[in-house]
This record gives C-alpha cells, structure tokens and sequence, in this order.
C-alpha cells in the first residue's frame, strides 16, 4: 500500500536556537526580529512550548508576547543558521530510499509503497535526531492532507497515523479551521453558511459553495473535509518565479521623497540578488502600508523585456510607487521581482515577505 509521511520538525527555529545555548532547555524562548521586544514593529517568528503555554503564538507583536509571558527569554532571528539546520535536516531524509518532497525549512512529505510506514518513520526520526540533534514530529496518512494533520497530532516528537477510517472520528467534530488550507477568510464566509465543522462541510453539496466560493473551491472543501487530498511526491529542484523584501520602518515615513527612495534601494539590491543567482527580472511589484494596515499593491511588466540592470528595475519601482497615493503615514514598504521561467525545473515563489494563502 502506498503511504505518505509528513516530517514536521518541532518548534525548528527555537530548537536550533536552544542547540546554540542548551541552557536555555525547558525556558520560555522567543525568537524574532532583532530580538528586542522594546523595539516596536518587531514579531515573533517561533517560540518554545513553554512560551506558548503562556499564550505566545508566531506572528504576535514582541511586545505581546513579552506582556504575555515577561520571563521569556528574547533572541533574534539568524536565518543563515536555520538555512544550515534545515540542508542537515534533510540531508539525513534522503539517505532514505523514497522521494523527498521539501516543503520549506522545517517540513517535508516522503514515503511511497512502503511495507511498514511506522518503521520507517521511526528510522526517519532517529537519523533525523544522529545528524541534527533536533526532534521531529511525523505524520501518516493515505494522502498528503492526511499526513498533514497526522502530524500535529503526532506533536512533539512522535508519531500519529490517520487513514480514512480514522478520519470521521478524528476530524468532523472539529472546526473547519482545523483543515490545512482553511484560514480566517474561508472560515468566516463558511460560518455565513452555518457550516461550522469539518463534518458538516463534508455533507455539504458542492452547490451550496458555488455562490461563495466558484468551482474549484467549491468543489475542494467537501473533498478535504471527506479526509481526500493530494497523493503525488514531487522531486523536482524548486526554483523561485519571484524574490521580494519589505521593510516595517520603527517610525512611520511621511516624506514620499525617502519613501521612493527605500524603493528604489530594495528593487536595486533584489535584482543583484537574482542576477547573481543567474535570473533576469520580467515585472516589478511594490506594497505599501499604510497607518494603521490598509496595505496599497502595485505591479507593471517591465517596457523592453526581461533585464539585469538594476537600475532599470530601480526607475520601474519608483515609476509603480507613482500609481500609489502617499497621502498618509507609511510603516512598512515591499517590492518584489517577478523572474524569467527557466527551463525544465520545478517552479515556486520565494523571497522574504512573500504572501501565504488562506
């Protein structure tokens, strides 16, 4: 039988960090921004079961969390140490004679026919465990969404299986929330129908989602709260389509001058970034912010074709900030670079500050 396995590795960013400093074990850790909750406009990336036993949660403003539980201990985030971690990680995944499937830093689906999903996951977490000392939660199921949420409950550091069988038990009395792929968004517009739980929205016909949702959403939420979900394996080397960076500024910018000109600098850089990696730009997009969240999106195909010149993509950014209207205090600026298809890869989007789905 054909089995997928889901390596979550638990609280990864705190868990490397407490490798660094082991007398931090069994603490309250918080790791985010430059590590001073202080500082506004700083949020927390990852923090330790014991931090959120008090109530601490990844996103929340480091001045919450530290009002939440103040005996926390407060560290920056050191991306390049995580990026090291995770190649270790994963490294010590593929010496196993299945497909890989990374999925970021700190996750990645594995399996296939395999005779005993359980022994092997017990082998994964142990190489795992030899060659990174971090612990690592894994999930099994008879699809990807299976495995999923097979390993949150698996969390920390064991095991948890969920078939079709098990899935009505485990999951239709639980809120559609708890699906992978349901955020806030779709929750609330399935509330608006009366559909609270996962096992109502499994009993719910595809048409009373059409007006809500359109055809594909309509027709995928039964299926996923049915337990049903993607079983392929892809080992092709994820490329990135596009790369972007933002900036929250400490004190909001009135000055459009200085804003254009953090613009500017960011499209600038980016570009020597994918040049460097051997990419051209094809689109320039700019995000701002404005006081208190309203957030302004822009974006425009470059004239002459895909470039190299940073200074080509630094005049278009300026030029999509201008379709902006600066008529209130900005707090945050982004641009990402949207990057020429390379041939025969697989394909993704990348870059800090790139947006999740709901």
């Amino acid at each position: 039988m054909t089995w997928l396995l889901h390596l979550d590795m638990d609280q990864f960013i705190v868990a490397v960090e407490v490798l660094r400093h082991p007398e931090l074990t069994g603490l309250p850790v918080v790791v985010g921004g430059n590590g001073d909750p202080a500082r506004p406009r700083q949020v927390v990336a990852s923090a330790s079961y014991e931090a959120r036993a008090f109530g601490v949660r990844s996103g929340m403003p480091l001045r919450t969390a530290a009002r939440r539980c103040p005996d926390a201990v407060f560290l920056p985030t050191d991306p390049a140490v995580y990026d090291a971690a995770s190649v270790t990680v994963m490294a010590a995944l593929r010496t196993f004679d299945v497909p890989v499937e990374v999925w970021g830093w700190d996750e990645a689906y594995f399996g296939g026919a395999v005779a005993d999903p359980f022994l092997l996951a017990r082998e994964v977490r142990a190489a795992v465990f030899a060659a990174s000392g971090l612990s690592a939660s894994i999930g099994i199921g008879e699809n990807k969404l299976q495995a999923k949420i097979a390993a949150q409950y698996a969390k920390p550091g064991g095991i948890f299986r969920i078939t079709f069988d098990s899935w009505p038990g485990l999951m239709f009395a639980r809120p559609v929330s708890a699906l992978w792929g349901v955020g806030p968004r779709t929750t609330k517009k399935l509330d608006a129908l009366s559909i609270s739980t996962v096992g109502q929205l499994a009993g719910c016909d595809a048409a009373v989602l059409l007006p809500v949702f359109g055809p594909r959403m309509s027709s995928w939420l039964p299926l996923a709260a049915a337990g049903h979900g993607d079983v392929s394996l892809t080992t092709e080397p994820w490329i990135a389509r596009s790369k972007s960076r933002e900036t929250t500024f400490e004190v909001d910018i009135t000055d459009p001058v200085e804003v254009a000109s953090h613009v500017s600098a960011m499209a600038s850089a980016l570009t020597r970034d994918v040049v460097a990696d051997g990419r051209l730009v094809t689109h320039v997009a700019v995000k701002v912010r404005f006081t208190p969240f309203f957030t302004n999106l822009r974006s425009m195909k470059l004239r002459d074709g895909a470039t190299a010149d940073p200074d080509v993509v630094s005049a278009a950014a300026v030029v999509v900030l201008g379709k902006i209207e600066l008529n209130r205090p900005v707090r945050l600026v982004g641009v990402r670079v949207d990057l020429l298809a390379l041939p025969g890869v697989g394909d993704g989007e990348g870059g800090v500050g790139a947006a999740g789905g709901d």
